[in-house]
């Protein structure tokens, strides 16, 4: 068993999105560690918010389970180009798109690259999202409101609908929820919604595509090291991030590519309408 990094952390703080190449200590995203099995050989997989964290790892493993990928990032060019360089290194295609997906368009016109590059998409990960965190409601601004909801979960359906057409039988679309679906953090109230409502899409649209042959899941991560933490939290409370959980620690971002890769792979094939919770130990229901 790894003996991963456990709080206090040094006091840190990015400005959003932000990149792991500036965090203390640095995330593993299984660079040295995953060896793939060709569980998702053939495959095309299109990931967003791929450029880093939970992410970067997904792209790093399904590239060496044989996909190959496209990845969806907003502004982390260096990110960006070390994960494309790694899916390269493992000996698969990478596609690598810039853009805002809050953007109904851009959503459409990323589904519109990838088919144009590869003719279909296998597996769609939906893991971008964005938060902030604020203390009482009335600090809320309504445009972050808009932004979480447009990032998190208004996305999230504009790229299903474009993607479905183009996914065979067997497809996979795996949703990123989280722990906060069930208990929901207060200082990041719209977060927390935007998860919610990312699990109840899931279930739904898991029953409509059944007849499809498409499965639906979510993974729903508990804390995680990744960009998003010291971009959107307070630097003392990054400090001490996943200190409160059993393990008393943050996942390490590569600690959820399993469930993403299991989720994926053609032996799943009954699994969907699940939500596989990686939570440390932490009960979610």
């Amino acid at each position: 068993m790894i003996d991963y990094p456990k709080p206090p952390f040094p006091e840190q703080q990015q400005s959003l999105p932000g990149t792991f190449q500036k965090m203390d200590p640095r995330p593993d995203h299984g660079e040295e560690s995953w060896r793939g099995a060709d569980r998702l050989k053939g495959k095309v997989a299109l990931i967003t918010g791929g450029d880093s964290g939970i992410g970067r790892a997904v792209a790093i493993a399904y590239a060496r389970e044989g996909a190959d990928v496209a990845l969806s990032w907003l502004n982390e060019t260096d990110d960006a180009a070390s994960t494309a360089d790694l899916v390269r290194k493992a000996g698969r295609e990478c596609l690598s798109i810039a853009g805002d997906i809050a953007d109904p368009d851009h959503c459409r016109r990323i589904v519109a690259d990838v088919v144009d590059r590869f003719g279909r998409i296998d597996i769609l990960v939906n893991n971008a999202a964005h938060q902030e965190v604020f203390e009482t409601i009335e600090d809320i601004p309504d445009d972050e409101w808009r932004r979480t909801f447009a990032v998190n979960i208004d996305a999230i359906f504009y790229l299903t609908k474009a993607a479905v057409p183009h996914m065979p039988r067997g497809s996979a679309i795996i949703n990123t929820a989280s722990i906060n679906a069930d208990k929901p953090n207060p200082t990041l109230l719209a977060y927390a919604t935007t998860k919610g409502a990312i699990q109840n899409f899931s279930i739904g649209l898991a029953q409509m595509l059944a007849d499809r042959g498409i499965r639906v899941n979510c993974v729903a991560p508990g804390p995680v090291w990744t960009p998003l933490i010291p971009a959107s939290m307070p630097p003392e409370k990054v400090a001490e991030f996943g200190a409160d959980y059993p393990m008393g620690r943050p996942a390490q971002p590569v600690e959820l590519a399993s469930a993403y890769v299991m989720l994926a792979e053609p032996m799943s094939s009954y699994v969907s309408g699940a939500t596989i919770a990686v939570t440390g130990g932490k009960p979610m229901i």
